[in-house]
């Protein structure tokens, strides 16, 4: 085993996790798991692989910043349900 039942029941008490004795064994068996699971990969030769923070190469999704004409003041208003002369009303908070 890669980790100890004693070193999953302290990090369960660092994490303030109070684990009954079937939830100690279920959580190491599966921490076990992963860290073998990790030991695996780590046999693998990735010098020449590059990092990568994709699976795919992406674009900015993002539009071209350019100015366009704004929203008329009354077009913004008139689907307001209530306004006040060049305002929009809206419930008071506090």
């Amino acid at each position: 085993m890669k980790i100890s039942p004693e070193e999953v029941r302290y990090v369960a008490h660092l994490a303030r996790l109070n684990l009954d004795e079937k939830e100690l064994e279920t959580i190491t068996s599966q921490i076990d798991t992963i860290l073998n699971y990790v030991e695996k990969l780590e046999e693998l030769d990735t010098h020449d692989v590059a990092p990568t923070t994709h699976a795919f190469s992406i674009t900015n999704a993002f539009r071209e910043d350019t100015v366009t004409e704004s929203l008329d003041q009354q077009k913004a208003l008139a689907n307001s349900p209530q306004q006040k002369d060049e305002m929009f009303v809206v419930p008071r908070i506090i």
